[in-house]
């Protein structure tokens, strides 16, 4: 039996203030000088203050992610609690820094997506150290970078971080994650050649062959629709989100530019979109000696899935139910996260998080009292996983 762990409101809530008051958006979404290094060092103080054993990386000047780690009394699994640090711009928002509460909710850019679940995990790892020490080390992690390339968590697994298991505290609605899409995105490029508009003797529009790959692609997409489909996740899909051709309008194009993203279900790869491209394009060149196309992968991040039977699964599931009163969704995201590139090296992983709204909208706030048992949830969880008493099996 795990007793009552009532999370501290107050340090929930003025924490969370403080943590969206800090600007911490990623560069890449044009702040200027914005980086997330004012907020990793507070959390890296937050965390010092408890005792943890602290430390922080950068893979860029500013970039920087933290780790905090309580050490165990021995023998039981480590467990990681995850939170990114960086956000969205707030481009439209009215306050974006303001973490104004009203009716239970905190407004600011970053509260739901994720200071929220952050927040959580520092209460969480706050309330354990008050107690007795689990039996495995206790991890909380607060990664740079996660909205664009997940640089900072790429740089802490490759200087060697691991864990038994890993809880992610991306907003889920209290609910219980076990899969997510990956995604990649590929360059397609046509090349024709530029000319004056009046000789089109001369010219060869890059413009119009891109037009074929469009239609194509469409096709493409309509198939994948309607292909295989995975039960939490549905199926895949694809998109083209830039377009870039041309030099003037007098002038035949010499080169055309897309960046297609795909979305993909566990089964799919990149290397499996990059074929279905290549196929494509293929065909587009055998209809027409005059057609000229290559492609190239720019990004890839696989898809995610946890056993739902796993030891950590059942854990997370068990203090979810008691916390809740009945039992959480067991749910897949069709968004990315780093869950992903945790199950790559090993870590067991499941995902958890605040209720709320505004992910990378206009108006952002967070379920405050979501966030208050979302710390109760993981610090049970972390008892359970750690070496406390094993839930049941078979819960999910």
């Amino acid at each position: 039996h795990i007793p009552p762990m009532p999370p501290d409101r107050d340090y929930i809530h003025a924490t969370l203030a403080e943590l969206v008051r800090i600007n911490s958006i990623n560069p890449a979404f044009g702040a200027g000088d914005s980086s997330e290094a004012v907020v990793a060092s507070r959390v890296e103080s937050l965390l010092a203050e408890m005792g943890a054993r602290t430390t922080t990386m950068e893979f860029a000047p500013g970039r920087a992610s933290v780790v905090g780690r309580f050490p165990g009394s021995g023998g039981g699994r480590s467990l990681m609690l995850y939170g990114h640090l960086d956000t969205v711009g707030v481009s439209g928002m009215e306050d974006p820094f303001s973490a104004a509460v009203q009716d239970g909710r905190m407004y600011g850019r970053g509260s739901y997506d994720m200071k929220g679940g952050l927040t959580a995990c520092l209460a969480a790892a706050r309330m354990l150290a008050k107690g007795e020490s689990l039996a495995g080390d206790l991890y909380v992690v607060a990664v740079a970078d996660e909205e664009t390339e997940s640089r900072g968590m790429q740089l802490l697994l490759e200087e060697g971080l691991r864990t038994a298991g890993a809880i992610v505290t991306e907003a889920t609605e209290l609910d219980l994650g076990v899969a997510h899409k990956g995604f990649c995105w590929i360059e397609i490029v046509t090349e024709g050649r530029a000319a004056h508009g009046s000789r089109p003797e001369e010219g060869v529009d890059a413009n119009t062959m891109m037009g074929r790959v469009l239609v194509a692609l469409e096709q493409e997409t309509t198939r994948i629709a309607a292909g295989r489909r995975h039960p939490l996740l549905g199926a895949g899909s694809q998109h083209v989100g830039t377009i870039q051709g041309g030099s003037g309008p007098s002038i035949y194009a010499a080169r055309c530019r897309i960046e297609l993203e795909r979305r993909l279900i566990p089964g799919e790869s990149a290397d499996g979109a990059m074929a279905d491209v290549n196929r494509l394009l293929t065909a587009l060149g055998a209809a027409d000696s005059t057609f000229k196309a290559s492609a190239r992968l720019l990004l890839d991040r696989p898809s995610f899935e946890q056993d739902p039977d796993s030891p950590l699964v059942r854990a997370v599931h068990s203090a979810a139910t008691a916390v809740r009163g009945q039992a959480p969704a067991v749910i897949g995201h069709s968004y990315w996260m780093d869950a992903s590139l945790l199950k790559a090296v090993g870590v067991e992983t499941v995902m958890i998080g605040p209720a709320g709204t505004g992910a990378h909208a206009e108006i952002e706030y967070v379920e405050l009292d979501s966030v208050v048992r979302l710390a109760e949830i993981l610090a049970r969880a972390a008892r359970f996983y750690s070496g406390g008493a094993a839930p049941p099996r078979n819960v999910v």
